[in-house]
């Protein structure tokens, strides 16, 4: 009895020391995000206040501008969130048919075998780097526009615009995509296709109005995700965005500029306007995410309260 004792005793401690260990590693975690978002607060918001060291930038001519020169002393992001926001839809908005098509195929109509091999190199996509994206994008993409342009009579940059960017987007968020939207396929109980089945639907009927239909959450998640990771972008996108000084951008073939491509270029300056400056476009950029997420978080809620 007294050894049992001296067991409950030391797993309690044992329990204990382990629950503190795991708080102390979630606040230290807690506290490196407290930390950038404070950093990045503090430098984005100073060029706004009165007494600023490099001169006061004004708010609402920041937030509406239409014109970006840095050699002019001009920053105005408003175009650039405009841009920001037809490059990233325009991209989910081409992805997305893509890749629950192919999550489908992959969960319920492929062979294992050939379903294993094909995940895997969805996999693989994803774990490709920004920038061999954007080398390939920079050699390809560019080029196919570029001949697409001259088809229509457009003269492009080498390839650089719009459509570049939306080409590569749409690219880069399809492993995203598609990885999500299978594991929502995935997760539909069996059940209810056998009901499907069982009431005289065929096997494609089932697929699209069943199976679909109550993966919709998990591949609203994943749209949401995909969406994310284009806004956030910057190597691969400042290489064939072609950083445009005005805007907006709505001419698929002209050239263009989003707010991480602005917060990427002259990184080589540490000090002064010119660099506090971005971290203000990386505050904007946070605001867009936290708006967009929230109204695509309450639509996909509207979307799985369906029936």
């Amino acid at each position: 009895m007294q050894i049992d004792n001296r067991c409950v005793k030391r797993n309690k401690l044992l329990d204990r020391i382990f629950s503190w260990l795991f708080l102390a590693m979630a606040v230290l975690s807690a506290s490196f995000i407290v930390v950038i978002i404070l950093f990045v607060f503090i430098k984005g918001i100073s060029p706004f206040l009165p007494g600023y060291e490099y001169g006061q930038v004004d708010l609402l001519a920041f937030l509406t501008g239409t014109v970006y020169r840095q050699d002019q002393g001009v920053y105005g992001v408003g175009f650039i969130v405009i841009n920001t926001l037809i490059a990233s839809f325009l991209a989910l908005l081409l992805s997305f048919p893509i890749s629950v098509l192919t999550a489908l195929f992959i969960a319920k109509i492929a062979p294992k075998h050939l379903a294993t091999g094909m995940q895997s190199v969805v996999e693989l996509l994803a774990s490709v780097p920004s920038v061999v994206y954007g080398v390939f994008a920079a050699g390809v993409i560019t080029k196919i526009v570029d001949a697409l342009a001259t088809s229509f009579g457009y003269v492009t940059y080498g390839g650089s615009s719009l459509l570049a960017v939306i080409l590569l987007l749409a690219i880069m968020i399809f492993p995203t995509l598609t990885s999500m939207s299978i594991t929502a396929i995935r997760a539909v109980s069996p059940d209810i296709e056998q009901a499907s089945l069982a009431l005289g639907a065929t096997k494609t009927q089932t697929n699209f109005k069943v199976v679909l239909t109550a993966a919709k959450s998990g591949i609203f998640a994943g749209a949401i995700l995909g969406l994310g990771r284009a806004y956030g972008e910057a190597t691969a996108v400042a290489m064939v965005a072609g950083n445009k000084l005005f805007g907006p951008t709505f001419n698929p073939f002209d050239i263009t500029r989003t707010l991480t491509s602005t917060m990427l270029v002259g990184l080589k300056e540490t000090t002064g306007l010119d660099y506090d400056i971005r971290f203000s476009v990386g505050l904007v950029l946070i605001v867009v995410i936290f708006v967009s997420n929230a109204i695509l978080n309450a639509v996909k809620k509207r979307i799985g309260n369906q029936v």
